[in-house]
């Protein structure tokens, strides 16, 4: 592949995450504004301003760093309730600027609008909209690549004809022909590529799977088969012969012994390979598909202190770095490029990236549930506290209580954000040290 689709695949996959991003943003500013709040600014990126533009109150930008983005909604948290003491040290002081901060944003006469005001209910609605944005674009997305694109599926039409009928297997599973390797049956018999195999052993074929199922228990012995070529049916006899296959797993992978040999299985071999075709699925394969990137990263997600420690030792040791390893956006970026630059089809490629940018929004979705501040399951968290206060407030008939105060949790935002920074650049040098190979 040239250089220029390389940049372009790049150039796509870029775009496809800054969009998600941004549409992330979009969906806790629309309903924001609805309820009244005032919203100063909304931001990709984060860093050096590269260009704004303010329209209405609101001022919108490009930061130079495409690693998130934010919106400002003003009065996020409330004064300190009257009769508080400001508390000592580095974290009390914390507590003192965020809300002086929040207060500051406020204009006079405007108090109304800001965002602690609003009800629990809305305030969840602003909160989880992000989230379900990206959520929303990972539905849309797979709905292009199963329904819109579909998935491979092998055909009964030959795409190629092995020259020769293996001898042995190497370590990973693949064929081997010997010198003194014997033609294969499929060539010996003179079927072609384009061939279609309608008839195999006097049963009408109609899907690979059932051919290959056929094909399995006739090890040295004559079999008729009739082909479609040139929209003629030619019949054929095919002498199969005995070969040993690797055995495989349920996800696939070659089945090893204990000395790290592949795992064999005598079977019958004919020596031909299917092509292949998209076949679209049906609309009620995108929600399974869905739910189940959205169960897995949430796993992913539960287990990340383990993957991340898994990761720095495969990355700054010996040990090879594993497929299912978590990656950063380096990581991610890296595999693009390789898929990109691989010798693949175009709807190949295409389908992979946008899978690709489907899982990111999934994992966006995900992640930004984590019950803590400065993510977005933090402030639904706070959400339900305040509606829960209210609630039980409102069954005793006690006054409602004040907003919840946000500030207080600012110490644990600011651990989680230096958490979350250093295990950021820890997985982009391991992204860059040892990246992981999918391709």
């Amino acid at each position: 592949m040239d250089v220029l689709s390389v940049v372009v695949g790049i150039a796509v996959v870029l775009v496809g995450i800054l969009a998600s991003i941004a549409l992330h943003e979009v969906g806790h500013m629309v309903p924001a504004k609805r309820f009244g709040v005032r919203v100063s600014q909304y931001m990709v990126g984060f860093g050096p301003t590269l260009w704004s533009r303010t329209k209405g109150e609101t001022e919108y930008g490009i930061k130079a760093i495409p690693l998130g983005g934010y919106v400002r909604l003003v009065g996020m948290m409330p004064p300190a309730p009257a009769g508080t003491r400001p508390e000592g040290g580095f974290f009390g002081q914390v507590v003192a600027d965020a809300r002086a901060a929040s207060v500051s944003e406020i204009r006079p006469g405007e108090e109304h609008r800001a965002f602690y005001h609003l009800s629990a209910p809305k305030k969840l609605v602003v909160m989880l909209g992000g989230p379900v944005m990206n959520l929303l674009i990972a539905v849309v997305l797979a709905f292009v690549v199963l329904v819109g694109i579909g998935v491979s599926a092998p055909t009964t039409t030959v795409g190629a004809v092995t020259e020769c009928t293996p001898t042995s297997v190497t370590a990973q599973g693949e064929p081997v022909c010997g010198v003194d390797a014997a033609p294969s049956p499929a060539l010996a018999a003179g079927l072609q590529p384009g061939d279609q195999i309608v008839e195999f052993d006097g049963e009408r074929i109609t899907s690979w799977e059932q051919l290959v199922a056929l094909i399995e228990p006739t090890a040295g012995e004559q079999v008729p088969v009739v082909v479609e070529r040139d929209g003629q049916e030619v019949a054929l006899a095919v002498t199969t012969v005995q070969r040993q296959r690797p055995e495989l797993d349920a996800s696939g992978a070659v089945v090893t012994d204990a000395d790290g040999d592949p795992v064999t299985e005598t079977t019958g071999f004919l020596g031909v390979t299917p092509t292949s075709e998209y076949e679209p699925l049906p609309l009620s394969a995108v929600p399974e598909a869905v739910w189940l990137q959205v169960s897995g990263t949430a796993y992913i997600i539960a287990t990340l202190p383990v993957r991340i420690a898994d990761t720095a030792v495969q990355a700054f040791t010996d040990e090879p770095r594993s497929r299912d390893s978590v990656m950063s956006v380096v990581g991610v970026g890296r595999i693009a490029v390789d898929v990109i630059a691989a010798d693949a089809p175009v709807v190949a490629t295409l389908q992979f990236l946008l899978s690709l940018l489907a899982a990111l929004n999934v994992a966006l979705f995900v992640f930004n549930l984590i019950p803590l501040l400065p993510l977005d399951g933090g402030h639904v968290v706070n959400a339900l506290y305040e509606g829960a206060k209210r609630t039980v407030a409102r069954v005793r008939g006690s006054p409602r209580p004040a907003p919840a105060d946000v500030a207080r949790m600012m110490p644990v935002a600011y651990v989680v954000f230096v958490v979350l920074l250093g295990t950021g650049v820890l997985l982009m040098l391991a992204d860059i040290i040892d990246p992981v190979q999918l391709v």
